[in-house]
Protein backbone atom coordinates (compact mmCIF):
# COMPACT_ATOMS: atom_id res chain seq x y z
CA UNK A 1 0.00 0.00 0.00
CA UNK A 2 1.20 3.56 -0.84
CA UNK A 3 1.72 5.42 1.85
CA UNK A 4 -0.20 9.21 1.81
CA UNK A 5 1.53 12.40 1.63
CA UNK A 6 2.09 14.25 4.73
CA UNK A 7 -0.08 17.25 4.44
CA UNK A 8 2.00 20.62 5.54
CA UNK A 9 1.47 22.21 8.62
CA UNK A 10 -0.69 25.26 7.11
CA UNK A 11 -2.85 24.80 3.75
CA UNK A 12 -4.65 28.12 2.16
CA UNK A 13 -7.17 28.99 -0.08
CA UNK A 14 -7.99 32.51 -1.88
CA UNK A 15 -10.81 33.84 -0.69
CA UNK A 16 -14.00 34.88 -1.83
CA UNK A 17 -14.52 32.35 -4.26
CA UNK A 18 -15.77 33.40 -7.81
CA UNK A 19 -19.03 32.01 -9.40
CA UNK A 20 -21.36 32.62 -6.17
CA UNK A 21 -21.98 35.38 -4.48
CA UNK A 22 -20.37 36.39 -1.47
CA UNK A 23 -23.41 35.82 0.92
CA UNK A 24 -23.57 32.50 -0.30
CA UNK A 25 -20.41 30.74 0.67
CA UNK A 26 -21.16 30.46 3.99
CA UNK A 27 -21.63 26.31 3.94
CA UNK A 28 -18.12 26.09 1.42
CA UNK A 29 -16.42 28.27 4.12
CA UNK A 30 -17.87 25.86 6.92
CA UNK A 31 -16.52 22.95 5.18
CA UNK A 32 -13.12 24.01 4.81
CA UNK A 33 -11.39 22.66 8.22
CA UNK A 34 -13.01 19.27 7.22
CA UNK A 35 -11.09 19.22 4.05
CA UNK A 36 -7.98 19.94 5.53
CA UNK A 37 -7.07 23.88 5.23
CA UNK A 38 -6.33 26.14 7.84
CA UNK A 39 -6.07 29.50 6.20
CA UNK A 40 -8.44 32.01 3.93
CA UNK A 41 -6.14 34.46 2.28
CA UNK A 42 -8.03 37.22 0.05
CA UNK A 43 -6.98 39.55 -2.17
CA UNK A 44 -7.76 42.92 -3.61
CA UNK A 45 -7.83 43.57 -7.27
CA UNK A 46 -11.14 44.99 -8.78
CA UNK A 47 -13.91 42.73 -6.77
CA UNK A 48 -14.13 42.46 -2.59
CA UNK A 49 -11.80 44.47 -0.88
CA UNK A 50 -9.37 42.55 1.57
CA UNK A 51 -10.89 42.79 4.73
CA UNK A 52 -15.03 42.49 4.41
CA UNK A 53 -14.25 38.85 3.69
CA UNK A 54 -12.37 37.52 6.37
CA UNK A 55 -14.75 39.47 8.89
CA UNK A 56 -17.60 37.18 7.38
CA UNK A 57 -15.17 33.92 7.62
CA UNK A 58 -13.56 34.80 10.68
CA UNK A 59 -17.48 34.06 12.31
CA UNK A 60 -18.46 31.31 9.93
CA UNK A 61 -15.12 29.01 10.14
CA UNK A 62 -13.50 30.48 13.86
CA UNK A 63 -11.16 27.33 13.07
CA UNK A 64 -9.26 28.94 10.00
CA UNK A 65 -6.22 31.60 9.93
CA UNK A 66 -6.82 34.56 7.92
CA UNK A 67 -4.53 36.74 5.87
CA UNK A 68 -4.78 39.17 2.98
CA UNK A 69 -2.71 38.34 -0.14
CA UNK A 70 -2.54 41.75 0.02
CA UNK A 71 -3.49 45.22 0.43
CA UNK A 72 -1.75 47.75 -1.26
CA UNK A 73 0.25 50.21 0.16
CA UNK A 74 -0.69 53.31 -1.60
CA UNK A 75 -4.54 52.94 -1.87
CA UNK A 76 -5.57 53.88 1.88
CA UNK A 77 -4.04 56.17 4.50
CA UNK A 78 -1.30 54.70 6.53
CA UNK A 79 -3.77 55.32 9.93
CA UNK A 80 -7.09 53.65 7.88
CA UNK A 81 -4.88 50.35 6.87
CA UNK A 82 -3.67 50.35 10.77
CA UNK A 83 -7.53 50.69 11.89
CA UNK A 84 -8.60 48.16 9.81
CA UNK A 85 -5.74 45.59 10.31
CA UNK A 86 -6.50 46.24 14.09
CA UNK A 87 -10.31 45.69 13.81
CA UNK A 88 -9.52 42.16 12.19
CA UNK A 89 -7.18 41.30 14.52
CA UNK A 90 -9.50 42.04 17.37
CA UNK A 91 -12.52 39.93 15.55
CA UNK A 92 -10.14 36.76 14.99
CA UNK A 93 -7.47 37.68 17.99
CA UNK A 94 -4.72 35.36 17.25
CA UNK A 95 -5.84 34.23 13.55
CA UNK A 96 -5.18 37.44 11.54
CA UNK A 97 -2.14 38.07 9.21
CA UNK A 98 -1.96 41.53 7.53
CA UNK A 99 -0.19 41.11 3.99
CA UNK A 100 0.84 44.10 1.98
CA UNK A 101 2.30 44.85 -0.89
CA UNK A 102 3.30 47.43 -3.63
CA UNK A 103 0.62 46.28 -6.25
CA UNK A 104 0.52 48.03 -9.61
CA UNK A 105 0.10 50.90 -11.43
CA UNK A 106 -2.94 50.21 -13.05
CA UNK A 107 -4.40 49.29 -9.58
CA UNK A 108 -3.39 52.48 -7.95
CA UNK A 109 -3.37 54.95 -10.12
CA UNK A 110 -5.48 54.12 -13.04
CA UNK A 111 -8.24 52.43 -10.56
CA UNK A 112 -7.79 54.82 -7.75
CA UNK A 113 -6.36 57.91 -8.98
CA UNK A 114 -3.62 57.86 -6.65
CA UNK A 115 0.14 58.32 -8.02
CA UNK A 116 2.28 55.03 -8.50
CA UNK A 117 5.38 56.65 -6.58
CA UNK A 118 7.78 55.31 -5.16
CA UNK A 119 6.87 51.41 -4.59
CA UNK A 120 10.19 50.38 -2.97
CA UNK A 121 10.06 53.40 -0.47
CA UNK A 122 6.43 53.41 0.39
CA UNK A 123 6.01 49.46 0.90
CA UNK A 124 8.98 50.22 3.68
CA UNK A 125 7.70 53.12 5.23
CA UNK A 126 4.33 51.53 5.32
CA UNK A 127 5.52 48.37 7.12
CA UNK A 128 7.63 50.46 9.17
CA UNK A 129 4.35 52.69 10.62
CA UNK A 130 2.42 49.95 10.99
CA UNK A 131 4.80 48.00 13.26
CA UNK A 132 5.11 51.02 15.16
CA UNK A 133 1.39 51.79 15.67
CA UNK A 134 0.11 48.45 16.52
CA UNK A 135 2.33 48.55 19.81
CA UNK A 136 -0.54 51.25 21.08
CA UNK A 137 2.22 53.74 20.86
CA UNK A 138 1.80 57.11 19.34
CA UNK A 139 3.54 58.33 16.07
CA UNK A 140 5.01 61.27 15.03
CA UNK A 141 7.23 60.50 12.16
CA UNK A 142 8.47 62.01 9.04
CA UNK A 143 8.80 58.96 6.65
CA UNK A 144 10.26 59.40 3.21
CA UNK A 145 7.22 58.97 1.53
CA UNK A 146 4.47 60.19 3.94
CA UNK A 147 4.75 62.21 7.40
CA UNK A 148 2.51 61.14 10.72
CA UNK A 149 1.63 63.29 13.01
CA UNK A 150 0.68 62.30 16.70
CA UNK A 151 -1.56 58.99 15.42
CA UNK A 152 -2.34 56.81 18.54
CA UNK A 153 -3.97 53.18 17.73
CA UNK A 154 -7.45 53.42 20.17
CA UNK A 155 -8.09 49.51 19.44
CA UNK A 156 -4.44 47.76 20.27
CA UNK A 157 -5.31 44.16 19.48
CA UNK A 158 -4.04 42.24 21.91
CA UNK A 159 -3.06 39.80 19.68
CA UNK A 160 -0.37 42.12 17.68
CA UNK A 161 -1.14 41.07 13.42
CA UNK A 162 1.98 39.57 11.73
CA UNK A 163 2.86 42.05 8.76
CA UNK A 164 4.29 40.09 5.48
CA UNK A 165 5.48 41.90 3.04
CA UNK A 166 4.66 40.79 -0.88
CA UNK A 167 7.98 40.74 -3.07
CA UNK A 168 9.52 39.88 -6.08
CA UNK A 169 12.66 40.52 -6.82
CA UNK A 170 16.08 40.86 -4.96
CA UNK A 171 15.44 44.00 -2.95
CA UNK A 172 12.02 43.84 -1.80
CA UNK A 173 12.65 40.44 -0.83
CA UNK A 174 15.57 41.24 1.58
CA UNK A 175 13.36 44.16 2.60
CA UNK A 176 10.61 41.54 3.71
CA UNK A 177 13.46 39.08 5.27
CA UNK A 178 15.10 42.04 6.92
CA UNK A 179 11.77 43.47 8.78
CA UNK A 180 8.37 42.06 7.70
CA UNK A 181 7.52 38.95 9.55
CA UNK A 182 7.56 36.92 6.71
CA UNK A 183 6.89 37.13 2.24
CA UNK A 184 4.64 36.52 0.10
CA UNK A 185 5.49 35.40 -3.20
CA UNK A 186 3.01 35.20 -6.70
CA UNK A 187 3.14 34.40 -10.01
CA UNK A 188 6.22 31.62 -10.00
CA UNK A 189 6.94 28.07 -10.61
CA UNK A 190 7.22 25.46 -7.43
CA UNK A 191 11.18 25.83 -9.23
CA UNK A 192 10.95 29.22 -8.99
CA UNK A 193 10.46 29.44 -5.07
CA UNK A 194 14.20 28.17 -4.61
CA UNK A 195 15.10 31.37 -6.52
CA UNK A 196 13.02 33.41 -4.47
CA UNK A 197 13.94 31.28 -0.82
CA UNK A 198 17.67 32.11 -1.71
CA UNK A 199 17.30 35.99 -1.87
CA UNK A 200 14.80 35.87 1.44
CA UNK A 201 17.40 33.23 3.13
CA UNK A 202 20.09 34.92 2.69
CA UNK A 203 18.68 38.19 4.38
CA UNK A 204 16.70 36.87 7.09
CA UNK A 205 19.83 34.83 8.71
CA UNK A 206 19.46 31.08 9.41
CA UNK A 207 16.56 29.24 11.40
CA UNK A 208 14.44 32.35 10.72
CA UNK A 209 11.20 31.17 11.22
CA UNK A 210 9.80 33.48 8.89
CA UNK A 211 6.17 32.61 6.77
CA UNK A 212 6.56 32.33 2.91
CA UNK A 213 3.27 32.73 1.26
CA UNK A 214 2.39 31.83 -2.04
CA UNK A 215 -0.47 32.44 -3.67
CA UNK A 216 -0.59 29.55 -6.28
CA UNK A 217 -3.29 29.45 -9.63
CA UNK A 218 -4.83 26.39 -10.42
CA UNK A 219 -7.74 25.46 -12.95
CA UNK A 220 -8.65 21.73 -11.70
CA UNK A 221 -9.57 20.08 -15.45
CA UNK A 222 -7.74 17.06 -17.29
CA UNK A 223 -8.59 19.54 -20.15
CA UNK A 224 -5.04 20.47 -20.95
CA UNK A 225 -6.19 22.75 -24.05
CA UNK A 226 -9.31 24.49 -22.04
CA UNK A 227 -6.61 25.45 -18.92
CA UNK A 228 -3.38 26.15 -20.96
CA UNK A 229 -5.82 28.57 -23.06
CA UNK A 230 -6.97 30.58 -19.72
CA UNK A 231 -3.40 30.13 -18.07
CA UNK A 232 -2.37 32.07 -21.62
CA UNK A 233 -4.50 34.93 -21.44
CA UNK A 234 -4.09 35.27 -18.09
CA UNK A 235 -0.31 35.54 -18.14
CA UNK A 236 -0.36 38.04 -20.69
CA UNK A 237 -2.35 40.07 -18.68
CA UNK A 238 -0.61 40.12 -15.58
CA UNK A 239 3.33 39.21 -17.21
CA UNK A 240 3.00 42.62 -19.15
CA UNK A 241 3.20 44.36 -15.84
CA UNK A 242 6.56 46.06 -15.79
CA UNK A 243 7.31 44.53 -12.07
CA UNK A 244 6.20 41.32 -13.47
CA UNK A 245 8.02 41.23 -16.48
CA UNK A 246 11.35 42.03 -14.80
CA UNK A 247 10.51 39.54 -12.55
CA UNK A 248 10.10 36.96 -15.14
CA UNK A 249 13.77 38.39 -16.65
CA UNK A 250 15.19 37.93 -12.92
CA UNK A 251 14.04 34.62 -13.57
CA UNK A 252 15.39 33.51 -16.89
CA UNK A 253 12.34 33.63 -19.19
CA UNK A 254 13.57 36.43 -20.61
CA UNK A 255 13.68 34.29 -24.21
CA UNK A 256 10.51 32.31 -23.64
CA UNK A 257 8.55 35.88 -22.84
CA UNK A 258 10.54 37.93 -25.60
CA UNK A 259 7.37 37.61 -28.07
CA UNK A 260 4.49 37.95 -25.56
CA UNK A 261 6.46 41.43 -24.59
CA UNK A 262 7.11 42.13 -28.12
CA UNK A 263 3.38 41.55 -29.59
CA UNK A 264 1.84 43.36 -26.51
CA UNK A 265 3.99 46.64 -26.91
CA UNK A 266 2.71 46.67 -30.28
CA UNK A 267 -0.67 46.22 -29.69
CA UNK A 268 -1.56 42.90 -30.49
CA UNK A 269 -3.12 41.29 -27.49
CA UNK A 270 -3.88 38.33 -28.78
CA UNK A 271 -0.78 37.49 -30.84
CA UNK A 272 0.98 37.84 -27.06
CA UNK A 273 -1.62 35.48 -25.64
CA UNK A 274 -0.65 33.04 -28.00
CA UNK A 275 3.07 33.26 -28.02
CA UNK A 276 3.05 32.15 -24.37
CA UNK A 277 4.87 28.28 -24.61
CA UNK A 278 3.47 25.59 -22.85
CA UNK A 279 5.41 25.10 -20.66
CA UNK A 280 5.42 28.43 -19.09
CA UNK A 281 1.86 27.90 -18.89
CA UNK A 282 2.35 24.66 -17.65
CA UNK A 283 4.60 26.14 -15.31
CA UNK A 284 2.71 28.79 -13.98
CA UNK A 285 -0.32 27.28 -13.47
CA UNK A 286 -1.36 24.16 -11.84
CA UNK A 287 -3.82 21.90 -13.61
CA UNK A 288 -5.01 18.67 -14.86
CA UNK A 289 -6.67 15.52 -12.15
CA UNK A 290 -6.92 16.50 -8.67
CA UNK A 291 -3.80 14.17 -7.90
CA UNK A 292 -1.92 15.68 -9.85
CA UNK A 293 -2.76 19.23 -8.91
CA UNK A 294 -2.02 18.43 -5.38
CA UNK A 295 1.36 16.81 -6.26
CA UNK A 296 2.11 19.92 -8.06
CA UNK A 297 0.97 21.87 -4.40
CA UNK A 298 3.12 20.10 -2.66
CA UNK A 299 5.94 20.86 -4.75
CA UNK A 300 5.61 24.11 -3.99
CA UNK A 301 5.79 22.98 -0.24
CA UNK A 302 9.25 21.03 -0.86
CA UNK A 303 10.96 23.94 -2.55
CA UNK A 304 10.24 26.09 0.58
CA UNK A 305 6.67 27.71 0.93
CA UNK A 306 5.22 27.54 3.93
CA UNK A 307 2.07 28.55 2.76
CA UNK A 308 0.36 27.71 -0.38
CA UNK A 309 -2.78 29.46 -1.26
CA UNK A 310 -4.40 27.89 -4.09
CA UNK A 311 -6.33 30.56 -6.13
CA UNK A 312 -8.68 28.71 -7.86
CA UNK A 313 -9.53 29.77 -12.10
CA UNK A 314 -12.83 29.29 -13.66
CA UNK A 315 -13.16 25.43 -14.99
CA UNK A 316 -15.35 24.12 -17.50
CA UNK A 317 -18.25 23.18 -15.03
CA UNK A 318 -20.23 25.73 -13.42
CA UNK A 319 -22.47 26.37 -10.19
CA UNK A 320 -21.89 25.35 -6.54
CA UNK A 321 -21.57 21.96 -7.14
CA UNK A 322 -18.28 22.11 -9.61
CA UNK A 323 -17.30 24.84 -7.11
CA UNK A 324 -17.31 22.53 -4.12
CA UNK A 325 -15.42 19.65 -6.88
CA UNK A 326 -12.30 22.52 -7.46
CA UNK A 327 -12.40 22.95 -3.72
CA UNK A 328 -11.73 19.72 -3.05
CA UNK A 329 -9.52 19.42 -6.23
CA UNK A 330 -6.83 21.54 -4.47
CA UNK A 331 -7.53 20.27 -0.94
CA UNK A 332 -4.31 19.01 0.81
CA UNK A 333 -6.30 15.77 2.19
Amino acid sequence: MTATPTAPARWGLTFPLDGIPLGAQRALVESLPDLGFTDLWSMETAGADAFTPLALASVWAPQLRLGTAIVPVHTRGPALLAMQAAALAEAAPGRFTLGIGASSPVIVQDWNAIPFEQPFQRSRDVLRFLKAAFTGAPVTEEFTTFAVRRFRLDRVPAHTPAVLLAALRPGMLKLAAREADGTILNWLSAQDVRTARAEFDAAAGPDHGKDVVARIFVCPTQDADYARALGRRLIAAYLTVPAYAEFHRWLGREEQLKPLWENWAAGDRKAAAASVPDEVVDALIVHGAPESCREQLRAYVENGVTVPVPALLPTPGQGAQALAAAIRAVSPS
